[in-house]
């Protein structure tokens, strides 16, 4: 049985994986950490959960009672935590900021995204896990740029609240975000960064540009990613090119049927359509960004790294209503 450590308990992401780990056949919780929420049930902060366990928040856990240490704790926190880590400490890391995702950054961190580099997170110790829409854009492009077929690349991409993180502001509030939508970070995302690493890879020399639109949505979860490009084959053979890349890939599907966000909220699925449209072609690219854009995508990890199914414990039903 595989002991799971959270690390900054009190956000979205860390409910998240409360919720999958407490059902998970193969994994429980050692600990959950929160310096602001210690002493109190985890069921204070994540209702949903009420039922579920009797957990509580702790300040300072013995980090060596995990096998592996999920670390929610948010942008700009996780590197520090890990240099304050104790030498003893042999287990796995799994990060769900942006603090390892770049090669500059990276050290010993392997970048998360099994549908690029499965193979790769299987003997890794640290993961770096994809952002979500780094991982919903990604999706959309992998097969292409396997292919080395990519031209510039323009992207519009909507995002629920939860994108956002809990604590509340401006632009995340009910009041604002309701019956709302803004535009933000147009052409200079901190995913772009992550998005451009991968591209090269596959590609190397590719370099006619990522034009990405991020904007805000008034629903709280989910992304919605369309993509086009410039794109000689017919679209049976793009659609093809997808189906056959993703063959081997249990969560990532290819649909004829035009994909709404229903299909994958509250689910690790992600769900694609291909069309083409002239020399155009538009692909929809839907995740849950709270699972598989974040907790559901580090369990994926979690179960490649210990060497059980992608699957286990990942047989979320999407919410039809």
């Amino acid at each position: 049985m595989i002991k799971a450590g959270i690390i900054g308990g009190a956000g979205y992401t860390a409910g998240e994986l409360i919720r999958i780990l407490i059902n998970h056949p193969d994994a429980d919780i050692a600990f959950v950490q929160s310096s602001s929420n210690a002493g109190n049930a985890v069921t204070d902060v994540h209702t949903d959960l009420i039922g579920e366990t009797d957990l509580q928040f702790l300040e300072g856990p013995d980090v060596h009672e995990a096998d592996v240490l999920f670390l929610c704790m948010g942008h700009g926190r996780s590197k520090s935590y890990v240099e304050k880590l104790p030498k003893s400490y042999k287990g796995k890391i799994i990060d769900l900021s942006n603090d390892f995702r770049l090669k500059k950054d990276a050290g010993d961190f392997v970048y998360g995204l099994p549908e690029l580099q499965r193979d790769k997170i299987k003997t890794a110790s640290h993961i770096a896990n994809p952002g979500c829409f780094a991982t919903a854009i990604q999706l959309a492009l992998l097969p292409i740029a396997s292919a080395k077929m990519l031209s510039e690349v323009h992207i519009h991409a909507v995002t629920g609240s939860t994108g956002a993180g809990q604590s509340p502001s401006q632009t995340t509030h009910f009041s604002w975000r309701s019956s709302n939508m803004s535009v933000y970070k147009a052409f200079s995302h901190q995913h772009l960064g992550e998005i451009g690493e991968t591209l090269q890879k596959l590609q190397p020399g590719f370099n006619d540009g990522v034009n990405f639109v991020p904007v805000r949505g008034d629903f709280p979860r989910g992304i919605m990613a369309s993509v086009y490009m410039d794109l000689n084959l017919p679209e049976e053979i793009a659609a093809k090119l997808f189906r056959n890349y993703y063959s081997t890939h249990p969560f990532t599907h290819v649909t004829d049927k035009g994909p709404d966000l229903k299909m994958v909220v509250n689910t690790n699925k992600a769900v694609l359509h291909i069309k083409k449209y002239g020399n155009k072609i538009h692909i929809i690219s839907m995740i849950d960004n709270l699972l598989k854009g974040a907790s559901g995508q580090a369990v994926q990890n979690m179960n490649l790294i210990f060497g059980l199914d992608e699957l286990t414990g990942l047989h979320l039903k999407p919410l039809a209503f």
